[in-house]
């Protein structure tokens, strides 16, 4: 009798998983789109419950709940009895949870950094072949091409081996670069506007690049501001706790404040990456805040570019990721990329975590 395979339709399975593990991803989606509150989340988990009937007689609600506290991701809040909160556990979780849904599963590397084009006595293998040359570690010899290179060129007389320097190839080393990042997301209120949720995807791509910089490339600073009438810098634990206030969009603060910490990195390379969904609106002045929503102010403009040429003369160039196809916008954009020298991504929330992933990976420059 052959033995062969059988194929046939696949049927998925009517009931949904159930347990901790399928209701725990659950609820880390869940915690994230509510900016850390365990209650809403959990209510968000029950009413999910009733739907689809995510648990059962063996393993209830209640059963998660107890769980959660007894691994430690969730404790009692100690102002507010009754109420639960997030702990560091659940926040550094939070974060591989966002990078293994952005950007796939990575494999933790020896010190990661960013290769440059530059090759010789580099600190990190190649896949590029070349012919031996004098000062080269005959470590860096491949053996195996080298042999096959002298059976092609003296022929295969086992009594008589020929090898000569011409056959010889070494594997090219790349020299590693550490590289400085600010990462700017806009908090203005248009991040909500119009029944779209861009804050929550913002904040994913936020949360995965940092656990990224710190599996991959240990060796790399990853600074995260937010903007919206004013700027200010926040601690990575914070990002799942990131909400959308009733702002207007001020991108200079933004600017002023990522080129100041930046400034104080000693990297050979710096770079700037935005994700904003909208035009610069705002500016801070003595008197208070200039604001206008309406078209793109050319007070606001000016300055913007002006920021945008001044990080181009030290060489820290500027990506922004625009999350929105608006046409009227992109002409702002192209001209603030263009004065900049940088990049510009016009992307939908889908593909937000793909750009920004392969942007970082493709920092391949050293100042030499």
């Amino acid at each position: 009798m052959a033995v062969g395979f059988r194929f046939r339709d696949f049927v998925p399975e009517d009931q949904p998983e159930k347990g901790f593990e399928s209701l725990f991803k659950l609820f880390m989606q869940l915690v994230t789109i509510t900016s850390g509150d365990v209650g809403e989340a959990l209510s968000w988990l029950n009413e999910l419950d009733k739907q689809y009937s995510l648990t059962d007689d063996n393993y209830g609600m209640g059963n998660f709940i107890d769980d959660l506290k007894k691994k430690g991701y969730i404790d009692e809040n100690e102002q507010q009895k009754g109420e639960f909160k997030i702990t560091p556990k659940t926040e550094q979780g939070i974060r591989k949870s966002a990078l293994e849904e952005i950007f796939g599963k990575l494999k933790k590397s020896s010190t990661g950094n960013h290769r440059t084009p530059h090759t010789g006595q580099g600190d990190e293998q190649s896949t590029d072949l070349r012919e031996f040359r004098f000062g080269d570690s005959l470590e860096s010899i491949q053996m195996t091409e080298s042999i096959r290179n002298a059976q092609l060129n003296h022929g295969m007389d086992d009594d008589n081996f020929m090898l000569t320097e011409g056959d010889l190839e070494v594997r090219e080393n790349e020299h590693k670069s550490q590289t400085s990042t600010v990462l700017m997301i806009d908090i203005s209120h248009s991040m909500i506007l119009y029944g779209e949720d861009r804050i929550t995807p913002a904040k994913k791509v936020a949360m995965a690049l940092a656990e990224l910089v710190k599996q991959k490339y240990p060796k790399d600073f990853l600074d995260v501001i937010v903007f919206g009438n004013d700027a200010w810098q926040i601690e990575i634990k914070d990002l799942p706790y990131l909400q959308v206030g009733p702002y207007h969009t001020n991108t200079v603060a933004g600017l002023e404040l990522a080129m100041d910490l930046l400034r104080k990195r000693k990297t050979p390379n710096k770079q700037i990456f935005m994700i904003t969904d909208g035009k610069p609106t705002c500016l801070k002045e003595a008197g208070g805040y200039y604001k206008n929503s309406f078209g793109l102010d050319r007070k606001v403009v000016n300055k913007t570019l002006n920021l945008a040429a001044a990080a181009r003369r030290v060489k820290i160039p500027i990506t922004t990721f625009m999350i929105t196809s608006d046409p009227y916008l992109q002409k702002f954009v192209e001209e603030f990329t263009e004065v900049n020298q940088g990049k510009a991504y016009y992307s939908g929330l889908k593909g937000l975590g793909h750009l920004v992933f392969e942007d970082y990976k493709k920092n391949r420059r050293k100042t030499l």
